[in-house]
């Protein structure tokens, strides 16, 4: 079942974030990257540099990318949208994407917040990246946010 979205408030979070979004899909990409950004504006953040890549499957090499960057992010939020075809295609580039996130943030100790979604069709986009009560975007910001302060509280 399809859980709304919770509004966790987080003021004065410090640090530097930057997320790597797709073009392909823009429609819902570019709602999720709206709510990402006004949930780390809400929270204080100062620092969000955003990296538009074509698709999902770029995503993962601009991601390795910022890992490197000193100073480090607090993290990597990751947005694309993919749509399930005919083939076998789509489950390709989401097991890639997802496998190469988790790997760099292992590898990297950074934050990569996988916000890359596979969907069999457009209801369940419009339902996820478009409607305010379900949108991913903030949810991908709010765990970034948890994440960032996880990590800082670590050190």
């Amino acid at each position: 079942m399809l859980k709304t979205v919770k509004q966790v408030k987080i003021k004065n979070s410090t640090g530097r974030f930057a997320i790597v979004a797709s073009t392909f899909n823009g429609r819902y990409v570019d709602s999720m990257l709206r709510a990402a950004r006004k949930v780390l504006r809400e929270a204080g953040v100062k620092q969000i540099q955003i990296i538009r890549v074509p698709g999902a499957f770029e995503v993962p090499v601009v991601a390795a990318k910022l890992a490197t960057v000193t100073p480090p992010f607090s993290a990597v939020l990751c947005l694309g949208v993919i749509f399930r075809g005919e083939t076998t295609h789509a489950q390709h580039i989401g097991e890639a994407v997802s496998l190469t996130l988790a790997r760099l943030q292992i590898d990297c100790q950074i934050p990569m917040i996988h916000g890359v979604y596979l969907f069999e069709n457009e209801a369940q986009a419009r339902t996820r990246c478009l409607n305010p009560k379900h949108n991913r975007g903030a949810e991908i910001a709010q765990t970034a946010l948890a994440m960032a302060r996880v990590m800082k509280d670590l050190i």
